[in-house]
């Protein structure tokens, strides 16, 4: 004999499979997961990156009309005047993007939550 264990199964003894334990990866997600158990969470940073560009794009198209006017022919550097502008905007919509994620968030759950309570009872 050897001082090693074996790793064969005894004679009368039935192995286990490993597939006989794991679920069935052929099974479509919704025989799994019911619809209506799963969190619809926003993407928090796709709305501060969509915040940032539509704050980008504002603000230059703002800063561009405030040096284009004729009130604006004594600044001495325009291009600061427009940097600043689309700076602050930028910033602007990119917190209020954030706001908006946080309360589609909070939505999420209470409705998450809500469909739980419907669930239970």
């Amino acid at each position: 004999m050897s001082d090693t264990p074996s790793t064969a199964p005894e004679p009368g003894s039935d192995p286990v499979h490993p597939a006989d334990q794991a679920p069935d990866a052929r099974l479509p997600l919704r025989d799994v997961v019911s619809p209506a158990d799963v969190r619809r969470a926003p993407r928090v940073g796709r709305f501060l990156l969509a915040g940032a560009v539509v704050g980008t794009v504002i603000g230059l198209g703002l800063g561009l009309f405030v040096v284009g006017t004729p009130e604006a022919q004594g600044m001495l550097k325009p291009g600061v005047y427009v940097a600043v502008i689309t700076a602050f905007t930028g910033t602007l919509t990119t917190l209020v993007a954030g706001l908006l994620a946080v309360l589609a968030d909070r939505r999420s759950v209470r409705r998450y939550e809500r469909g739980r309570s419907r669930r239970r009872a």
